[in-house]
């Protein structure tokens, strides 16, 4: 890759960051990655991989791993409850076209971010933690980026990517305060002790509520739950336990015995779920932005870490082409925001499906799944392997 001679500066060690970082070391470009954080801290909770992101997952090498640590669903089984824990229905995700992939696999964040980090090591990816970007000099007619560090270090680079989330530090220092939208949902978190009998994934719609349990090991399984929060309310974290109990106080079933195990606050998890809404351009000469600093989605349709994995495959093969570096990406907006705008808009909707206050419109809402709640995930699946971007890049 003769233009990134003078390397590439990465900011933000997620999974998009991380991602690309291994894609272009394992082709022999210079990779630096600044992550604010004074150390890797892997959070706790769980998170869902769907078909396209474990084909992500295999086309950077740590599938095996990936397989190892966390629980696949080899049918793609996902059985439907209402809140009292009567069933509605049951899909059956799909496998990603010729392949046999599982359709899905549930596994802890901080597995996923230490097998990434775990390749990115042995590809000699040097990483400048508890470092943030002080300022950014793209100069016309320069042949690299000139970036100064906070700490005072000076480097140069010849592409700046963001990979920095939702509140991107480069976001702002290319446009401005584009601020994330708060979508008016929370989403409780907790994991606990799998029983041998919980194989499938589980999702029960209550009213104004969903909650989701999906194994993650052999061991653990991960509770995912999402409430209307309008107003971007704080709750105590020293009480998150109880609260997340008294949220979902009516959900009997499967979720039941999950829900009385919360007993200490550091089992549970929240969060207030916000978009990123970036209009294209998401670059500006030779500094783009990729994952959740120019696209984060709510976590509806579980699709945030492959869109990130994909970003960075995509825009890692386009750069080997070897054409300008700016105008590669320019040419990676254009391809990727019709895919990601895609799952943003697919995953609003499915949010605000589960979101439905009115008891009635439950009722109805659930017949409706009864009926198609399979071709929908027929069609969303269909729909999205029908964006060929990762496969023509």
């Amino acid at each position: 890759m003769k233009r990134l001679q003078h390397g590439v500066v990465i900011v933000g060690g997620g999974i998009a960051g991380c991602t690309l970082a291994i894609l272009l070391a394992g082709r022999g470009v210079a990779v630096t990655v600044v992550e604010r954080q004074r150390q890797w801290q892997f959070h706790g909770s769980g998170i869902f991989v769907y078909s396209n992101g474990l084909a992500a997952l295999q086309s950077i090498g740590v599938l095996p791993a990936i397989l190892d640590s966390g629980f696949a669903i080899a049918r793609g089984r996902n059985v439907y409850y209402d809140q009292r824990g009567e069933p509605i229905t049951e899909t059956f995700y799909p496998h990603a076209p010729g392949t046999a992939l599982p359709p899905i696999l549930g596994i802890r964040r901080a597995e996923l971010h230490r097998i990434l980090l775990e390749r990115m090591q042995a590809l000699q990816v040097r990483v400048r933690l508890d470092c943030t970007v002080a300022t950014l000099d793209d100069p016309a007619g320069g042949d690299a980026v000139r970036l100064q560090l906070a700490d005072g270090t000076a480097l140069q680079a010849s592409l700046v990517i963001g990979a920095d989330g939702v509140r991107s530090q480069l976001r702002s220092m290319l446009f401005g305060a584009v601020e994330p939208v708060d979508t008016g949902f929370g989403v409780w978190r907790s994991i606990h002790r799998r029983p041998a009998h919980l194989v499938d994934k589980i999702m029960m719609m209550g009213v104004g509520k969903r909650l989701g349990i999906m194994p993650i090991s052999d061991e653990q399984l991960y509770v995912y739950a999402t409430t209307n929060e309008p107003g971007h309310p704080f709750y105590e974290p020293a009480t998150l336990h109880r609260t997340m109990r008294e949220k979902f106080a009516e959900f009997e079933g499967p979720a039941r015995a999950f829900l009385d195990d919360l007993r200490e606050p550091t089992q549970a998890f929240y969060t207030a779920v916000e978009e990123v809404r970036l209009p294209l351009p998401w670059s500006r000469g030779r500094v783009g932005l990729i994952g959740d600093a120019a696209h984060a989605s709510t976590p509806f349709m579980g699709q945030g870490g492959a869109m990130a994995m994909e970003d960075s495959i995509v825009l890692a093969d386009m750069l080997a082409r070897g054409d300008d570096v700016a105008q590669t990406l320019s040419a990676f907006d254009v391809r990727r925001q019709p895919k990601c705008a895609f799952v943003q808009e697919a995953s609003r909707r499915v949010g605000e499906a589960g979101g439905t206050e009115s008891a009635s419109s439950c009722v109805a809402r659930n017949e409706r799944m009864r009926a198609h709640a399979q071709s929908d995930v027929d069609t969303f699946y269909r729909r999205l392997y029908a964006f060929d971007d990762v496969a023509a890049a």
